[in-house]
Order: structure tokens, then C-alpha cells, then sequence
């Protein structure tokens, strides 16, 4: 399958290991991955702190970049971007854009994924090859769980990991705080929800939390770091890349 990568913002600035390592994984299991150069942000950040005109030049450019017939699938290392491209683009086409916008979005919108989605539902597959000898609990982020209903999806796959010890975040589907904006609007009441995340991580004495969005690992990993829980964050793919011929160690996770 040839499969067009979208980096995302934070994984183009912040994460970018999470956007190597979904790619490695997918030219690992047979895929051709391509990488459109002149993709930008998707306008999530726009849509959801009230914009809706403002992102009509990104969603525009979503699609032109990825509306290629010869890629037949999109993916993105995260479920907000993700539920951004599937189901905000469609609002902000039909009230501020044209019809060629419409059909743009429309084309792209049903061959987009979050990595799960893509591996589980649309591979077929569960065991991708992936070994990863430590304790690991999951955080299963809003948007993934919510907009795009992943299921336990990233779980099956996580299980299927060699060497694994896969534990169970107490109160899992709670949501870390993050929120985009909200973290900044409503710092305490963000604070709160860390706090309680936090300690719902530190009791499973997990070496890793993953996630399939960096930026709830952003949040959950900083409050971590902060008190020295001794628990490091690191994405799904990174988790899916690693094997035991190219093992990624703990210590490149902190990084």
C-alpha cells in the first residue's frame, strides 16, 4: 500500500521521533510511505479555539497535498489530528468553503487514519513485529477514544508486543488535562486532572505511558518529569518500531 504520512505540528516541532518511528513501522511491515514536502498544519488549533474561517487555506492544503489518487491511505501518529481531518474539515468546507473544497475534503476524509486504525482495521494485522521488554500502561487520549472510537485498538496491538509487560491505567478513559487551549484557559482545573492522571500512572509502577497523541504525552510527561515519577512517556509507534534487532532503549525515550 502506498501511504501518505502527515507529520502533524508537534511532531514536526517537538516529537519528531514519533513521525520516524510510525514511518519505520510501516516501510518495515511492506508499505511505501510517502511524505507530501509542502504539507502543513491541519488547523485543529484554529477550529477548536473558535477560527473556523481562518484554517480554510490549511484545510485546502490537506487536501491538495494528500488528495493524490496514488496514495491510498493517510496516517498520522495522532488521534486529534486525526478526528480533526475526519470530521472538522467537513464543517469548515461546508461553511466557508467552495465545491471543489467540498470534494477535496470529502476525498481525503475517507481514506484518513490514526496509526491503529490503520494497522488494525485496514492491515489486518495486530503483531507487527515489535519487541519491547518493559512495563508499559496506556493512556487512551479524548479524541481517539471519543471522535474516532479506536477502541481498544492501540491495547491489541500493545498485547501483541514481545517481551512486553502490559499494565492497566486505573481510570484510563479520564482525560489527562490537555486539551489544547484548555491547558492554558483553564490552567487549574488542567492542573487538577494532570494530578489525578499522574497519580493513576504512578500507581501502576510503569517504566512507559503511551499514548497515540504526543500532545497528551506532553502533558502527562511533563507533570512526570516534574516529580520525578521515574516514569517516562513515549508514543505507540515508537513502541511498534522498536525490535529486537533495533531495540529502542529507555534512555533514548528520555531524551
Amino acid at each position: 500500500m502506498r501511504v501518505g504520512l502527515f507529520a502533524t505540528c508537534l511532531g514536526d516541532t517537538l516529537f519528531p521521533e514519533a513521525v520516524r518511528s510510525t514511518a519505520l513501522l510501516l516501510a518495515r511491515l511492506g508499505h511505501e510511505v510517502v511524505f507530501p514536502p509542502d504539507q502543513t498544519c491541519c488547523g485543529q488549533m484554529h477550529v477548536n479555539t473558535g477560527y473556523q474561517r481562518e484554517p480554510v487555506p490549511l484545510v485546502r492544503n490537506f487536501a491538495e497535498q494528500f488528495g493524490d489518487p496514488s496514495i491510498e491511505a493517510v496516517v498520522m501518529p495522532s488521534g486529534s489530528c486525526a478526528g480533526s481531518v475526519r470530521h472538522q474539515h467537513e464543517i469548515v468546507a461546508e461553511r466557508y468553503g467552495d465545491a471543489s473544497l467540498r470534494a477535496g475534503v470529502a476525498t481525503v476524509k475517507a481514506k484518513t487514519y490514526e496509526l491503529s486504525e490503520l494497522l488494525v482495521d485496514v492491515l489486518g494485522i495486530t503483531g507487527v513485529g515489535a519487541y519491547f521488554p518493559h512495563r508499559v500502561t496506556y493512556h487512551p487520549t479524548c479524541h481517539s477514544l471519543r471522535m474516532l472510537r479506536v477502541g481498544d485498538k492501540p491495547l491489541r496491538l500493545l498485547r501483541a508486543v514481545e517481551g512486553i509487560d502490559l499494565v492497566e491505567l486505573p481510570d484510563a478513559d479520564s482525560c489527562c488535562g490537555f486539551g489544547g487551549t484548555f491547558a492554558v484557559k483553564n490552567a487549574g482545573t488542567s492542573t487538577a486532572m494532570l494530578q489525578d492522571k499522574m497519580r493513576n500512572v504512578c500507581a501502576t509502577e510503569a517504566d512507559v505511558c503511551t499514548a497515540g497523541d504526543s500532545s497528551c504525552l506532553m502533558q502527562i510527561g511533563g507533570g512526570l518529569s516534574r516529580i520525578r515519577s521515574g516514569t517516562r512517556t513515549l508514543h505507540l509507534a515508537q513502541i511498534l518500531a522498536s525490535t529486537r534487532t533495533a531495540p529502542y532503549t529507555l534512555t533514548e525515550a528520555a531524551r
